[in-house]
């Protein structure tokens, strides 16, 4: 489960947001004592997404690439979308916490917790509009600890893996 931070023009919202079995494309949205179905066609895919589902209704919607924006039935808004989870342990620049640079899904890992890395070597993979983008280790260390999987989609800054 993600605990996710958004702001639409201003109105602030806390949601936990959680994949809804093995389908991918399935999640449930908790906020308070309301658990709200949400189906996305495409969760990698998000600078193309045209309309997702939610509570069984379907709603026409559109973000920017960096979603700082989406177009609804009711205009444009402004939005901010933070995980609370990763905003936890924001690191400083450089200190070895490698964070998603877009959202998208985690398609392969590539090292392990213990193993050595050098600066710059590939330590996973992550598939966004249809393209396979190999993230990098930003400094040379052992990987410390994996807060990722295969399959699991990710936004943009979410803390992936820590090389101390």
């Amino acid at each position: 489960m993600t605990k996710v931070h958004v702001t639409i023009d201003g109105l602030e919202f806390e949601f936990d947001v959680q994949q809804a079995g093995a389908n991918r494309n399935e999640f449930t949205v908790r906020t308070g004592d309301e658990v709200i179905p949400v189906y996305v066609p495409d969760p990698s895919d998000l600078a193309n997404l045209e309309w997702l589902v939610i509570d069984s209704r379907p709603y026409e919607v559109t973000f920017d690439t960096e979603l700082t924006r989406m177009r609804t039935f009711s205009g444009l808004h402004h939005i901010e979308v933070r995980d609370l989870d990763a905003a936890v342990s924001r690191p400083v620049s450089g200190d070895g916490r490698v964070k998603a640079p877009i959202p998208g899904l985690i398609a392969q890992i590539l090292v392990e917790p213990g193993q050595v890395v050098e600066a710059g070597q590939p330590i996973l993979v992550l598939e966004a509009m249809k393209m396979e983008n190999e993230i990098r280790a930003s400094r040379a260390g052992t990987v410390q600890r994996i807060r990722t999987e295969p399959g699991k989609t990710v936004v943009l800054g979410e803390l992936l893996i820590e090389i101390e």
